[in-house]
């Protein structure tokens, strides 16, 4: 579950990543970053992992001996691999940072108990829903585009509803994946909130990919709205 969705994550934050070209311009290519941007050739590999991933994740997680659903889910890991290593991950991705290094006492099933850990795929997950109903504003389409990719009909849906749209889809995929209910399940609170927000400020690798920027009061405001998800 965990692996899975952070595929998915890879292919929903690159196909609806700030396009390419309303990234600054350098000087030189020498100081151009990795992550690029949407761009049409990545667009093209995030869009077709989605569909495999809705396609194929629930049944491998039903059954981890599915030779078949696990054989689609190894190609689109390669294929959101080969779509956000180009134009890049955003804000769920940045977000997960510091709840993976924070983490106090979660201990998940099916993993060493050891040390406490929140999975990376969940650790991205968890805000997931928070940062598509922040970031669809700022391009209803692509938010719409990925919703159908995921299985829903669009047909009727207008711009303003793209947020509730896509969210709506991948909490129920969340919930058929046994994923914990926000970061309160995984031993978060409110306390916490200004020091994951300080821990996600730094990352502009990945959150200046955003399509709609996000300031430390939106980062509060989006801890605060993943606390608990249903």
């Amino acid at each position: 579950a965990s692996t899975g969705l952070d595929v998915l994550c890879h292919a929903l934050e690159s196909y609806t990543a700030l396009p390419f070209t309303e990234r600054p311009y350098h000087e030189s290519p020498l100081l151009r970053p990795a992550y690029q941007g949407s761009n049409p050739v990545s667009d093209i590999w995030a869009i077709e992992s989605i569909r495999i991933v809705a396609r194929y994740l629930p049944r491998l997680y039903e059954n981890p001996a599915d030779e078949e659903a696990r054989t689609k889910m190894v190609m689109a890991a390669s294929y959101a691999g080969l779509g956000f290593g180009n134009a890049g991950v955003h804000l769920c991705h940045g977000m997960s940072y510091p709840v993976s290094s924070m983490v106090r006492d979660y201990y998940p099933d099916g993993y060493p108990k050891n040390h406490p850990m929140v999975p990376h795929g969940v650790s991205v997950a968890l805000t997931a829903p928070a940062v598509f109903r922040f970031t669809a504003s700022a391009n209803p389409s692509r938010h719409l585009d990925v919703a159908a990719a995921l299985g829903v009909d669009v047909t009727e849906a207008s711009f303003t509803d793209a947020g509730n749209v896509l969210v709506e889809e991948l909490v129920a995929l969340m919930r058929t994946l046994g994923v914990p209910n926000g970061l309160f399940a995984v031993g978060f609170n409110e306390h916490d909130i200004p020091q994951l927000v300080a821990g996600t400020l730094p990352q502009h690798r990945v959150t200046k990919l955003s399509p709609r920027p996000a300031s430390g009061e939106d980062l509060t405001q989006l801890f605060r709205d993943s606390m608990r998800i249903w």
